[in-house]
């Protein structure tokens, strides 16, 4: 078949919207062969139709001037390690992100910033202490990035909102879908002064694979993470793995030792994945004497 598309910037978009993010196989084959020429592969027949049949036909019958016209649509930007405001930290993830489509300042993606993430179902205490935590940071000159979903990430978007800052909201699903709906105010706030980034086209929705793969990228896009509250087995958990293993600090808020809500952060602090801290100060000097 007959290559479509030349330029690079719109075969990356053609491998963009072909291929899920966080896959070590095709991160691994960009990593080796480049851009233009996996592009070219998977029309010459060089990857297995039976295995890759998705990948391919999805890449042959990409239009181009219809996935810039949904981005167009959506107020989002389809941004590349090529564009001087690619944030240049998720290159460190193992498997970085092909493109990223971000609605709101886009070039804020490389400030300072703390990662807060935690339960979608907290305690009072655990809203109060997220949103009290993003507000500390935000008044020391830190963004905030969070998942954008129910529970301490709203808690932590909006403290930073309450105290007149930015805050980047990284959803699972396409930039205008903004999953979950409930958040539609939050996310217009939020593109304000901050910004929401996807991994995915515009449309597609969230599925619970994709809430995994995001989490590195919040991860990735900070300079330390903040488990406020976690269950034991819990996605933000994930998140905090992914932060320790970029070198990353991660640190949990300690609850009631007979709170389910705060099973998880002990469970960090306990197998020594995360340190202990009670206030933004001590916070703040953990990740300085790192």
């Amino acid at each position: 078949m007959t290559l479509k598309v030349q330029t690079p910037l719109l075969q990356r978009l053609a491998l963009f919207s072909a291929i899920e993010g966080g896959n070590h196989y095709w991160s691994q084959q960009i990593a080796e062969f480049g851009i233009e020429t996996v592009y070219e592969h998977l029309f010459l027949g060089v990857y297995s139709h039976e295995k890759y049949a998705k990948v391919i036909e999805k890449v042959q019958k990409f239009e181009a001037d219809r996935a810039f016209d949904e981005i167009d649509a959506a107020q989002s930007t389809f941004l590349t390690p090529d564009d001087s405001r690619w944030p240049e930290p998720v290159n460190q993830l193992p498997c970085p992100p092909i493109g990223l489509v971000v609605k709101g300042q886009v070039g804020i993606l490389n400030n300072k910033s703390l990662s807060i993430v935690g339960t979608r179902n907290p305690t009072t205490y655990g809203t109060r202490i997220a949103g009290d935590f993003a507000a500390g940071f935000v008044d020391r000159e830190w963004d905030i990035v969070s998942g954008g979903a129910y529970g301490i990430d709203s808690a932590a978007h909006r403290g930073a909102l309450v105290a007149e800052g930015r805050t980047i909201a990284v959803i699972a699903s396409g930039i205008d879908l903004q999953y979950p709906a409930g958040n539609t105010r939050l996310f217009e706030e939020i593109c304000e002064n901050g910004a929401i980034v996807s991994e995915v086209m515009p449309g597609v929705p969230a599925m619970p694979h994709r809430f995994l793969t995001r989490n590195r990228l919040i991860a990735a896009l900070s300079q330390a993470t903040l488990v406020v509250e976690a269950a034991f087995r819990s996605g933000s958990l994930r998140t905090a793995r992914d932060a320790a293993e970029l070198m990353r600090p991660v640190m949990a808020i300690p609850g009631p030792i007979n709170s389910p809500s705060s099973e998880g952060c002990h469970r960090l602090i306990g197998e020594r994945a995360a340190e202990l801290v009670t206030s933004v100060a001590d916070a703040i000097e953990l990740i300085s004497a790192l």
